[in-house]
């Protein structure tokens, strides 16, 4: 009997840990926003943007835009990204990300100084 018992929990361990893997979650729209990084296609007055986005473990994130390196600082705040741009002047912006977006997804955000851009997550 006692042999039977423990053959039963060896099998339901091993079967907990094979799936485990199965109920791990998966990552926030966030978490691959920032560790793959993004282009954001935005016009402004007029003029077609695109800002390829590379966010660093640091909490800082690089940019080009119209041939100028941008840099800046980020961090998540619950669904939000905020960042605060070294030309910005200092101030903070944060953007709520929609939930269950991928690598490769596209998506349309409201930036408060470009207005609505798309977002694309890299693969």
């Amino acid at each position: 009997m006692k042999a039977q018992m423990k053959n039963a929990m060896i099998i339901a361990a091993a079967a907990v840990a094979l799936a485990a893997p199965a109920f791990a979650q998966d990552k926030s729209t966030l978490e691959y926003v920032t560790t793959k990084g993004t282009v954001i296609h935005a016009n402004m007055q007029g003029q077609e943007l695109e800002l390829p986005m590379t966010y660093k473990t640091d909490g800082s994130y690089v940019t080009s835009a119209m041939g100028q390196e941008v840099s800046g600082k980020w961090r998540i705040d619950g669904e939000k990204l905020c960042t605060v741009s070294a030309m910005g002047g200092g101030s903070e912006n944060c953007i709520a990300y929609p939930a269950g977006k991928k690598p490769g997804d596209e998506f349309k955000v409201t930036n408060p100084m470009l207005g609505e851009v798309t977002v694309k997550i890299n693969k």
